[in-house]
């Protein structure tokens, strides 16, 4: 089975008996955390490891959008220096990740909505962001597409311009990330299920798997949805995760027309036309955790009767595949990012939500530097698992509880 995978990178090498770090699961995050390890830190004899195939996950069922409006700072910064990552990877991996910064749009539908936005704006642009308010007809001149009268249900008001964020072709990443760690000489496994981790006097000591042990002084979880669970099944630690179902859908071509990605709190959607002239369209999650990929008809609707209110030349548009992941989401919708203080040589880096593709190569950045030199990087701290049980909740939610509280 290992094998039907070996072109994409090259030969499926064969697993040895000890590497310096182990990282389970092959999505985006592990994938970068892996290239930065033998990039940044010459340590390069590391396994990924994969229970399906690289890119399984999240990784291959989002909608590939990218940007740095995130409402606190510390989010913020991570997800700047995470925008301006994806040109300069383009270049290093020689791998074309279709990186388009079209820009992105979010509309609001009151004066409370623009109000939030407009704190939005104020503390990205203290970061050094590039994005500004506009009003009802500066939207309109962005997508000229928009329905600005009163029309709509929630009529729009104005919003916020982003000309940096955009799209990137996920998978390309998933093939550029990969290629680019296996030549530095990581071994990717993939069709191999992780089934414990042992420990030994308070230190990682082994990943165990179904084609072997691995002798191992460092573990990363990096599952996406299933992190929480091996998290608690085998290290007996529990998140502070609910898994919920996230559904898009992409419509037959059409010819260019949506210039920008655009979103609507207020009516929970947003829409990108890709490079093949697709809408892709998304919207929040299922409200009731489960570890389900099935699509539903609640879901088609909802998008249907959303788009179309606001950019109603898209009735009657067909839509051609409707897919859904897994989000691995926390009460105060920010990952979580940390080491273990019990156990030596563990890490975790999961609770992503739906933002977790915007974040994967500046995320692998950081967490290669936690591996490799057991600090806990300043930048990442913020997002400790501690948090939780000092009740130091980061603000992220009430970004979208406010935009969406126009209705």
């Amino acid at each position: 089975m290992l094998g039907r995978y070996k072109r994409l990178w090259g030969e499926t090498p064969t697993m040895q008996s000890h590497y310096d770090a182990v990282i389970i699961g092959g999505g985006l995050h592990g994938l970068a955390t892996a290239y930065f390890l033998a990039r940044d830190h010459n340590i390069n004899q590391v396994a990924v490891i994969e229970k399906r195939y690289i890119g399984f996950g999240g990784a291959g069922r989002n909608t590939a959008i990218v940007r740095a409006n995130q409402r606190t700072q510390e989010n913020i910064v991570l997800y700047k220096e995470g925008l301006e990552l994806w040109p300069v990877l383009t270049k290093e991996l020689d791998f074309n990740l279709m990186f388009y910064n079209c820009g992105n749009l979010n509309l609001a539908h009151s004066e409370a909505g623009l109000k939030a936005m407009r704190l939005n704006v104020g503390n990205a642009q203290f970061h050094g962001v590039d994005i500004h308010m506009v009003n009802r007809r500066e939207c309109k001149e962005l997508v000229p597409l928009l329905d600005i009268s009163d029309r709509p249900r929630y009529p729009i008001y104005g919003g916020m311009f982003h000309p940096a964020g955009g799209i990137v072709r996920h998978d390309a990443v998933v093939w550029g990330l990969a290629k680019g760690a296996a030549k530095k000489g990581v071994h990717i496994f993939q069709g191999t299920e992780v089934t414990g981790i042992e420990t030994r006097n308070g230190k990682v000591c082994a990943v165990v798997t179904d084609q072997g042990k691995i002798m191992t002084p460092k573990a990363l979880i990096s599952a996406g949805g299933y992190s929480a669970d091996i998290s608690y099944c085998m290290m007996g630690i529990k998140l502070p995760i609910s898994v919920l179902t996230i559904q898009a859908m992409v419509s037959q071509p059409l010819k260019p027309l949506l210039n920008h990605v655009i979103s609507s709190g207020a009516y929970h959607v947003y829409a990108n036309q890709t490079l093949k002239g697709e809408i892709a369209t998304g919207a929040h999650m299922d409200p009731w955790p489960n570890y389900t990929t099935q699509t539903t008809a609640y879901y088609i609707k909802h998008q249907a009767e959303a788009l179309t209110e606001f950019l109603p030349c898209f009735k009657g548009l067909k839509f051609m595949r409707h897919w859904a992941g897994l989000a691995d989401m926390t009460p105060d919708m920010a990952p979580i990012m940390d080491g273990n203080d019990q156990v030596e040589g563990y890490f975790i880096n999961c609770g992503w939500g739906y933002f977790g593709f915007k974040s994967c190569a500046v995320t692998g950045k950081y967490m290669a530097q936690f591996m490799a030199t057991d600090e806990y990087p300043e930048v990442l701290q913020p997002f400790t698992l501690r948090r939780f049980e000092n009740h130091r909740l980061m603000g992220e939610t009430a970004a979208l509880v406010t935009y969406s509280a126009d209705n």
